[in-house]
């Protein structure tokens, strides 16, 4: 059954409405997934059809249950149908709504409500079911090219093993606290009345919450004041030494792990090259000059 097909039937069994028609009419955007904007019954909800490869990369069963943590504690938005089996999911739409990409994701307004979103977040009573280790999810993505007999950078290995080097010798303690993991703008949700929202979990697990940091700074290219407006906003402090040497550092290990996820879904037939052709650029860029100097700044680091 193809993708469309299974996402109409589930949503015709959640509503109990065989007339439903899935007519990907008003697409939501999404990068691992492809989101979708439908009025049922009066109510409108985004639809999720997961993206291709990702019954491989994403443990759904997980997702589920740090899905539900995050709703708890007033964080995402409401999720009313999970299949754990594909991967299709129903949540109500945020009416009014514009992600933070859209937003402007450098403001100090919208920089301090992520900021205090993230602190939020890294601060629930409630652990999430997994660990999230970049290494190990890196590992995973190479075993998935490899059986699909796609092929990686010529420098691929030469790079990653100074990225690890690198990590090991200015990384000596992280602290696991529950983590988003993929804090793109655009995963940032603000509604009418100034909340903000964070969704889409799946790449969520304890983590150094430096990591989730580096990525808005990664992710929405922030400059050099911004950086330093969300850094205080979240530490409560001008960085230290320690916590700029792993912001720099998880920005590498995201262009590297996000690299790979392209790879992926570029060898199963989706339109990724450019993307994944920007991120290891900017990694090659990055990991030269920071196994020179590892005083250049932040900023400098999140253009090619």
């Amino acid at each position: 059954m193809r993708m469309e097909e299974l996402v109409q039937e589930k949503l015709r069994h959640a509503f109990r409405d065989e007339s439903i028609i899935f007519d990907k009419s008003r697409f939501a955007g999404g990068l691992t997934n492809y989101n979708y904007i439908m009025n049922i019954k009066g109510i409108e909800y985004v639809i999720r059809q997961p993206g291709g490869m990702t019954e491989q990369i994403i443990d759904r069963k997980i997702e589920q249950v740090n899905n539900n943590i995050a709703s708890e504690f007033g964080v995402n938005s409401d999720c009313v149908y999970f299949d754990e089996h594909s991967g299709i999911k129903i949540s109500i739409y945020i009416q009014d709504s514009q992600n933070m990409a859209q937003a402007d994701p450098c403001s100090p307004k919208n920089l301090e409500s992520v900021a205090n979103l993230m602190k939020k977040i890294h601060s629930f009573p409630k652990p999430f079911l997994n660990i999230f280790d970049w290494k190990a999810e890196l590992s995973k993505y190479e075993r998935i090219i490899q059986q699909q007999r796609g092929q990686f950078f010529f420098d691929y290995t030469t790079l990653k093993d100074k990225l690890v080097d690198f990590v090991q010798e200015n990384i000596k303690s992280t602290s696991l606290v529950p983590c988003h993991n993929d804090t793109v703008p655009e995963n940032f949700i603000l509604d009418a009345k100034g909340r903000t929202y964070l969704i889409d979990w799946e790449y969520s697990g304890m983590n150094d919450p430096c990591w989730d940091v580096a990525a808005y700074i990664l992710e929405s290219k922030l400059s050099a004041e911004a950086i330093n407006y969300l850094s205080h906003s979240y530490f409560g402090h001008p960085l230290t030494p320690m916590e700029e040497l792993k912001i720099k550092s998880f920005m590498m290990a995201q262009d590297l792990l996000w690299t790979a996820w392209a790879l992926i879904r570029h060898y199963n037939g989706d339109d990724f090259l450019e993307y994944c052709t920007i991120r290891y650029e900017r990694l090659r860029k990055n990991i030269k000059i920071l196994t020179k100097s590892p005083n250049c700044s932040i900023a400098s680091m999140v253009t090619i």
